[in-house]
C-alpha cells in the first residue's frame, strides 16, 4: 500500500490560490463571514483565550503560515517524542521479512469474539485446513482468538505453515499480551502499529509469480474485520494489488451473516456511489465451504482428481449469536 503522493500544495501555494475580497481597512485585513454552522467552533472554547489565539491559528496549519521547513519545526516542537514514522517503517520491514521467510498464502480476516463452541469456528477451521492442502500454502491471520484461531488450528491440522501479525489486544479481550499462547515466536510478529499489520496482511497475498497461490478469506466479523475487508477491496478495485496476477477474494456468508451488508451495497448502486456489477467483480460470495473450495480450485485450475475435500455436509441455517465477552 503505497502512500499517496503529497500533492496538497502546502508551502508551495498550489491548491491555495483562490480569489479573495480586497482589504476593507488600512491595515490590510479581509472581511470574515461566519455562517450559522460556524457559530460553535470545533475546538474547546477554553482554548480561545486572547493571549493564545494567534498560536492556535498558527498551529492549525503551520506549513501555510511559515512554510514547509518552519511547519516541520513547529510540529516537532509540539510533539518532541514523535518518532513513529521511522518506527512504522521499521515495523513494516519486519512484517515483510516474516512474509518472505514463511511464504505467501491464504489470509483470513474474521472476528476475535467467536467462541470455539460456535459452528462458525468449526466451519472456519475446516475451510482453512482444506485450503491449506488445496493451495499448499501458508495460512496468515491476525494471530488473535476467535475465527483467527480457528484458521490457525485448521492449517496446523493440515500440517502446513502458519504466520500471523498480532496486536496487543483484540476486541473483546480484557488484557494486553504481546505473545501468542501456542504459536512459536518465529512464526508471528506483534505489531505496535495497525498500519504495519495491514501492510503485512496485504503483502502476504500479493502474487509476484504465477506459481504462487494466494487467497483472501473474509469470515464473519465486526468493525476490525470490515475495516480490513473494505481496505483490501479498495486496493483491488484501484488495481494497487492484483492487477497483474489476480487474487481470489472470498466473502464467507455463513448463515447469511453478510446478507444485510450485501443489500446495503446494492442500495449504494441505486444511489450511484458504486457502479453496477462493480462489487460483484471484486469478490466471490460463498455460502459454504464446498462452494469456496470449488471456486479456488477453478481459479487455479486444480485438476478434478486433486479436489479431495474432507468437509462436513452443509447444515441448515442456525443463526445462533456469538457469546460476546465484555
Amino acid at each position: 500500500m503505497e502512500a499517496a503522493p503529497a500533492s496538497s500544495g502546502f508551502g508551495s501555494g498550489q491548491g491555495l490560490a483562490r480569489s479573495s475580497p480586497r482589504p476593507i481597512d488600512g491595515r490590510g485585513r479581509y472581511p470574515i463571514r461566519l455562517s450559522l454552522r460556524h457559530r460553535h467552533p470545533p475546538w474547546p472554547v477554553s482554548r480561545l483565550v486572547a493571549p493564545r489565539t494567534r498560536s492556535v491559528v498558527a498551529a492549525a496549519n503551520p506549513q501555510q503560515q511559515v512554510g514547509v521547513e518552519g511547519g516541520h519545526a513547529i510540529c516537532a516542537a509540539m510533539e518532541p517524542e514523535r518518532g513513529s514514522p521511522r518506527e512504522v517503517r521499521e515495523e513494516i520491514a519486519r512484517c515483510y521479512e516474516l512474509v518472505s521467510r514463511l511464504g505467501r498464502g491464504a489470509v483470513y480476516l474474521g472476528s476475535s469474539r467467536v467462541p470455539a463452541t460456535h459452528p462458525h469456528y468449526h466451519q472456519t477451521a475446516e475451510l482453512a485446513r482444506e485450503i491449506a492442502k488445496l493451495l499448499d500454502c501458508t495460512t496468515w491471520t491476525g494471530a488473535g482468538p476467535g475465527l483467527m484461531d480457528a484458521a490457525n488450528q485448521g492449517a496446523l491440522e493440515a500440517d502446513k505453515p502458519v504466520g500471523g501479525f498480532k496486536i496487543g489486544k483484540e476486541a473483546g479481550e480484557w488484557t494486553t499480551s504481546n505473545f501468542h499462547p501456542y504459536l512459536p515466536s518465529e512464526s508471528y510478529h506483534t505489531c505496535r502499529f495497525f498500519s504495519a499489520r495491514k501492510h503485512g496482511l496485504v503483502d502476504a497475498v500479493v502474487r509476484n509469480d504465477a506459481t504462487v497461490k494466494t487467497a483472501i478469506v473474509a469470515l464473519p466479523g465486526g468493525i476490525g474485520t470490515l475495516d480490513e475487508v473494505f481496505e483490501i477491496m479498495a486496493l483491488i478495485q484501484l488495481e494497487r494489488i492484483g492487477s497483474t496476477l489476480p487474487i481470489p477474494f472470498l466473502l464467507m456468508n455463513y448463515d447469511s451473516y453478510y446478507s444485510k451488508l450485501l443489500e446495503f451495497l446494492d442500495d449504494c448502486k441505486d444511489w450511484g456511489t458504486v457502479a453496477p456489477g462493480e462489487v460483484a467483480s471484486l469478490w466471490k460470495v460463498c455460502n459454504g465451504n464446498y462452494e469456496a473450495l470449488e471456486y479456488l480450485a477453478q481459479f487455479y485450475n486444480v485438476p478434478a482428481g486433486e479436489r479431495n475435500y474432507d468437509i462436513s455436509p452443509p447444515s441448515k441455517e442456525h443463526r445462533s449469536p456469538y457469546t460476546i465477552r465484555r
